[in-house]
């Protein structure tokens, strides 16, 4: 299987700037990168704070953007978002329980897409219905390996600023993990930085935003990146998980 995953667009409303970008002109270079490159891909996943307010101008404005994208693409929530509107205006997003998440069936795998916004708060939950859909997934998915996509990570990044509004009770949805033992892999955005490690015996990864990015700054503050905006090229077969970054080009 081949996944693309990019994270973090943050629209604004058409011609709004953040952080010195335009986040709308940024998701277009990514989103004709990946056209030109990789409209081969099964799936492509864009993982949560689709927009910086949750507004209705920006979900029109990526409605917009995404009208003649060829690859099949699926789009998750973020802190950033607002669940009842992008529901409203994306309703062909697969839904589950009230929540935007979803089973992607593949031929060396299943995605799980997780729904991690807690609607008012900046860290990410799994409440006892999400986790318990989450169980019956990993419970169908039975030998078959599975590939976890959510925004917020569960892990510790080291960056405290960062840990602080990572998933709420980690534990609880480990818990879920541990009695399957079939996951093979959790990527997931939100902190806006290239990572790679394991939690907890899980190989993972985040990646950086299609905008702006967070600086390698371990203090207790948060300061601007400047490296280039990316996304994930993944390869996922019956030996394993291999994750390019690519860079993509941006005008000025």
């Amino acid at each position: 299987m081949k996944i693309i995953q990019l994270s973090d667009p943050h629209l604004m409303a058409p011609g709004g700037r953040l952080h010195g970008s335009n986040p709308l002109d940024r998701l277009e270079a990514c989103l004709a990168d990946i056209g030109r490159n990789h409209a081969d891909a099964d799936l492509v996943v864009i993982s949560g704070d689709l927009t910086n307010d949750g507004e209705r101008a920006a979900y029109a404005a990526l409605r917009e953007a995404l009208s003649g994208f060829v690859p099949a693409c699926r789009l998750m929530l973020g802190n950033h978002d607002d669940r009842a509107l992008f529901v409203e205006m994306f309703p062909q997003t697969p839904a589950e329980r009230g929540f935007v998440q979803s089973v992607f069936d593949g031929s060396d795998g299943r995605l799980i897409l997780l729904d991690t916004l807690d609607s008012g708060h900046v860290e990410g939950r799994l409440c006892p219905v999400r986790l318990g859909w989450l169980d019956e997934k990993l419970q169908e998915a039975r030998d078959r390996p599975v590939f976890l996509f959510m925004h917020h990570p569960p892990f510790r990044i080291r960056m405290p600023v960062l840990d602080e509004v990572k998933l709420a009770d980690a534990d609880a949805f480990h818990d879920v993990l541990l009695r399957h033992g079939n996951v093979g892999h959790i990527f997931a955005g939100h902190v806006h930085r290239l990572i790679a490690g394991s939690w907890r015996g899980i190989p993972v990864s985040t990646l950086r935003s299609t905008n702006h990015q967070s600086a390698l700054d371990f203090s207790d503050s948060w300061q601007l990146g400047h490296e280039p905006p990316a996304y994930a090229v993944i390869f996922i077969d019956a030996d394993g998980v291999i994750v390019h970054f690519h860079d993509f080009p941006v005008a000025g």
